[in-house]
């Protein structure tokens, strides 16, 4: 390992390699079907959406047309098929309104027609079409009260998939009899496809039961009616073995274990030995930095799991219970409990980002710790225990100048941990 390079400098590079392995320039072209010359619909809905629709228009020479929805700020130019921004993680009209035109776009289609749906992180909430009887507003604070609850992004999804008319199947169904072909670039822990964007081209395995028992185990409110539709299975989405998903086809082009698996390449040649964790990992965002931290520390004292230097290499999407009025999101929670387990441990930096770019609602990825990380701050007057009560690890890492700010990636793998060891 080169012993000039900066922690800072070896775990942004690790970072920048992760980012590349899933730019949608390079994954999508070979997943794309054979151009034969007939009409092709684009749809598609994420963080990734736009640059996905890009990369298919440069290596599409034939009749090609289409909609996909994206985040505010992820949008990027394309002159055949149509790109929409929309809110996220909390839907709003603009997003109601691609939805419903997505499904306009997909109905009434023949048995020839060719449907490629480009699906990826974000789309759940971009994909902002109530149930009939189910308003915008309504689906806004039952969204806004998981978020807040804790809830694990496959439980969040459940109940998204119950209260949509796109969700769990339904675009895929709504298509039919055309063949539907989705690439899919994945954001979630396993990379199930009936949780990436809450499955709109997929069965889905999940009930109206579960959905309602979710609600209520988080306590969130609902209306006596939405209820008994829950209770009823009224709003029931199409199961495994639904005639219309017949012609659907699904392609993972990217995942959060890819872009680890990068990651770890880089570090081999840096000279550094990569530990992967996993690319699953969930739980209190706070709790996992202890946990980390304990490994990085047993690294340290013991030479175990590894000895030498060593990086220790992790994915999957960590969650914030909100109690406090601070600013903040699940990867600047994660150093922060990180940090506060390290107790400044001489010889181990982070790194912990969300892949689009964007943590949380706030403008930065992620941030950065590293051994000087508790001393700084106990010198600028910061009581990080506090802010870390109130949820406040944005401002903390503000205040050290810690922040790691990319601006939207336009791909979306899910959160990336990295802790070096020296």
């Amino acid at each position: 390992m080169d012993a000039e390079m900066k922690g800072y400098d070896i775990l942004r590079r690790l970072f920048d390699v992760a980012l590349a392995a899933s730019d949608p320039a390079l994954c999508v072209p070979p997943h794309l079907p054979a151009d034969d010359g007939g009409r092709l619909i684009v749809i598609g809905a994420g963080k990734a959406s736009a640059a996905m629709a890009r990369a298919v228009e440069q290596h599409w020479s034939g009749p090609l047309e289409g909609l996909v929805v994206t985040r505010y700020g992820h949008g990027v130019p394309c002159d055949r098929i149509e790109i929409v921004e929309a809110a996220h993680p909390v839907p709003d009209a603009a997003g109601e309104a691609a939805a419903a035109r997505i499904l306009h776009k997909v109905s009434g289609l023949n048995p020839g027609d060719r449907v490629l749906a480009l699906i990826s992180g974000g789309g759940s909430a971009l994909l902002a079409a109530p149930a009939d009887g189910l308003s915008l507003p309504d689906k806004r604070a039952i969204t806004s009260a998981l978020l807040k609850s804790g809830a694990s992004i496959g439980e969040i999804n459940c109940v998204r998939k119950h209260l949509s008319a796109i969700k769990g199947g339904r675009l895929a169904a709504a298509a039919w009899p055309a063949s539907v072909l989705t690439l899919a670039i994945s954001d979630v822990p396993g990379d199930d496809p009936a949780v990436i964007a809450s499955g709109p081209t997929v069965a889905d395995p999940t009930t109206a039961a579960e959905a309602l028992a979710i609600l209520d185990f988080y306590a969130i409110d609902l209306s006596g009616d939405l209820r008994q539709r829950l209770a009823s299975a009224e709003l029931e989405t199409p199961k495994p073995g639904d005639r219309r998903l017949a012609n659907s086809e699904y392609r993972m082009i990217a995942s959060p274990r890819q872009m680890l698996e990068a990651a770890a390449g880089e570090a081999r040649r840096l000279g550094i030995t990569p530990l992967i964790l996993g690319d699953a990992i969930e739980g209190e965002a706070r709790e996992v930095g202890k946990v980390l931290a304990g490994i990085a520390l047993s690294c340290t004292r013991n030479g175990f799991p590894a000895s030498g230097p060593c990086v220790l290499l992790s994915g999957g999407e960590t969650t914030v219970t909100v109690r406090g009025e601070g600013r903040g999101g699940r990867n600047t929670e994660f150093l922060l409990g990180l940090a506060l387990a390290l107790g400044g441990a001489p010889g181990i930096d982070a790194l912990a980002a969300d892949t689009d770019g964007i943590d949380g609602s706030e403008d930065n990825a992620g941030a950065f710790v590293g051994p000087d990380s508790l001393q700084r701050a106990k010198a600028l007057g910061l009581d990080l225990r506090q802010h870390l009560a109130d949820n406040d690890a944005w401002y903390c890492f503000s205040r050290l100048g810690d922040l790691l700010v990319t601006g939207p990636t336009r791909t979306n793998v899910n959160d990336f941990r990295a802790i070096l060891i020296r």
